[in-house]
């Protein structure tokens, strides 16, 4: 990916990045990056030099036909993980297992802590699961990401990205080995998640929003269910308006004879 896609990523996009110096030159870490984009999982592995293994759902390794066995085959041959989330639990406690053998091999393991991809560009409260617990439980450092501008490139639905250059802020490893061990604590968690967005947050320059992304995209979904309904019934009205209006003409016509 690295030699073909991300040549040509860097060559046609041509990305920005400060702190590269923060990336380990060996050794385990953690990249935990807001989400933006599906093209983030190309842009950020294709200006490092070493590999970045990141989790993603298992839609993209089980879809049916040839468009899915392609699919299948691009993310194994790139070394993402699925990880099934059907279930929250399960889902979590896939994400923490597969981020801990990423972290064993002296590797790097990427994660977006939002859980999904931004609905509007902002910022989302962390997910204390996996994040946090591979981190206490490994003591590996965490090094939190900000990516630019790449909703603005393939916004959710888009199949032809726009050509403009994302950017890529790299922030300083944090230690977090005071709390190891501690990945039972659901405080500490918690805490480790929120000084963790904090930088992320700082680096990007995102309004930050003390909810879940996925919450935020279910009120989405309401909301333009809700106005859907709206637009539906307001026209509903105007027919029913047009018919009377034409039966009350009718009437007038018929008086006048």
């Amino acid at each position: 990916m690295k030699f073909s896609i991300g040549g040509s990523l860097k060559l046609a996009f041509r990305p920005w990045v400060e702190g590269l110096e923060n990336i380990p030159a060996e050794g385990p870490a953690i990249l935990a990056s807001n989400h933006l984009s599906f093209s983030d999982s190309f842009f950020l592995p294709a200006v490092l030099d070493r590999k970045v293994t990141f989790i993603a759902k298992a839609e993209y390794f089980t879809s049916p036909g040839v468009k899915g066995k392609l699919t299948a085959a691009f993310f194994k041959g790139v070394g993402q993980l699925p990880v099934d989330r059907s279930g929250a639990r399960g889902a979590g406690e896939a994400a923490v297992k597969s981020g801990i053998d990423v972290i064993e091999r002296g590797e790097l393991f990427g994660i977006y802590p939002e859980g999904t991809r931004s609905p509007d560009g902002r910022l989302y409260r962390g997910k204390p699961g996996g994040l946090a617990r591979v981190a206490l439980a490994t003591g590996a450092p965490v090094i939190p990401v900000a990516m630019i501008d790449t909703e603005k490139i393939q916004p959710p639905g888009k199949v032809v990205p726009k050509l403009m250059r994302p950017g890529i802020r790299i922030g300083k490893p944090l230690d977090f080995s005071r709390y190891h061990g501690m990945d039972g604590d659901r405080f500490i968690l918690r805490s480790v998640t929120d000084e963790v967005m904090y930088e992320i947050m700082k680096l990007s320059g995102q309004e930050y929003v003390d909810i879940y992304a996925t919450a935020a995209k279910r009120q989405i979904a309401d909301a333009e269910k809700a106005e859907k309904a709206a637009r539906a019934a307001a026209d509903k009205n105007a027919d029913n308006s047009g018919d009377k209006s034409g039966k009350s003409d009718k009437s007038d016509e018929k008086a006048a004879e």
